[in-house]
């Protein structure tokens, strides 16, 4: 068989199969599919919770302070709730309030970095103001904004979002700066080409990889604020189950029951970590070169 007729074969040779491409993902960065796998476990997990752990509130003093048996997975609180059920509805508000949080964040911020990145005028003044939010810790704020109005999930949401906008503009900014200099964007700008159509065909899309991979920090940072301000009281009502809450009523008796306070502790601290490790994976991914030089 010539060579001509073997590269002909190569061309025409049938796509890798799904197992393949997983199989190849997996050599190449086995953290990020382990973490991928890890959220996708808990996901499902957060979703059937209702049908699987039951009712988080369901008082039994009678089973109070129970350690893990065949009979309460996770052992019994306190007040004889399961702690297993509350584990399970902690991780539906986690995993809510992280992927709200990161998706507001990064809709508002790549709409700012944008402009902020094309037009000079604008940036001068947005991004003082992204500045001094960016000085107030993200606790302090969010612990001030609860505390002004009625704690609940969407206050929780709105308080974690606004010290988390800053972070998303500043990393669009800086790449709509670095591809705004290039050759070939300036010589769309001086052939004509109108900036709205600059910027969606030929900014935005640059933009994707690195907002992609920041808005997994960002998920990550939402959950672990959202369980410290539940741990402190200034966050989701103590009726509903979160992670924070639950850390926070069973600390009491953490020398008795330890199980109410490692457990739901150990979740939290496993899915921050899955949400970490495809973020690294994404960035090693998109972005080979920044993979290489580390």
């Amino acid at each position: 068989m010539s060579v001509a007729t073997a590269g002909i074969d190569d061309l025409a040779a049938p796509p890798a199969s799904l197992g393949a491409r997983l199989y190849d993902g997996l050599r190449r960065n086995p953290l990020m599919v382990v973490g991928g796998v890890i959220l996708a476990a808990l996901l499902v997990v957060a979703l059937i919770a209702p049908w699987i752990a039951g009712d988080p509130l369901r008082l039994q003093p009678v089973n109070r302070l129970r350690p893990p048996s065949e009979r309460w997975w996770f052992g019994t609180d306190q007040f004889g709730r399961d702690v297993f059920a509350r584990t399970m509805h902690g991780a539906r508000l986690s995993l809510f309030v992280g992927i709200v949080v990161a998706t507001i964040s990064c809709v508002i911020g790549l709409a700012l970095g944008l402009v902020c990145g094309y037009v000079r005028r604008v940036d001068a003044i947005v991004m003082r103001v992204m500045d001094g939010i960016m000085a107030i810790p993200s606790i302090l704020l969010a612990i001030a904004l609860i505390t002004l109005t009625k704690p609940g999930v969407a206050i929780v949401v709105i308080a974690i979002v606004i010290p988390e906008v800053p972070r998303i503009v500043r990393v669009v900014r800086a790449v709509v700066l670095g591809i705004r200099a290039q050759p070939y964007i300036e010589s769309a700008i001086a052939g004509g080409t109108r900036g709205t159509r600059l910027l969606v065909r030929h900014i935005l899309p640059n933009t994707m990889a690195p907002l992609i991979v920041q808005s997994t920090y960002v998920c990550a940072s939402a959950m672990l604020i959202e369980a410290g301000l539940s741990f402190l009281g200034a966050g989701v009502p103590p009726e509903t189950p979160s992670w924070g809450n639950i850390v926070a009523q069973g600390r009491t008796h953490f020398q008795i029951a330890p199980w109410a306070i490692l457990i739901p502790g150990a979740f939290l601290a496993v899915t921050v970590l899955a949400v970490n490790l495809v973020g690294d994976g994404l960035r090693d991914r998109l972005d080979p070169r920044l993979a290489r030089r580390m």
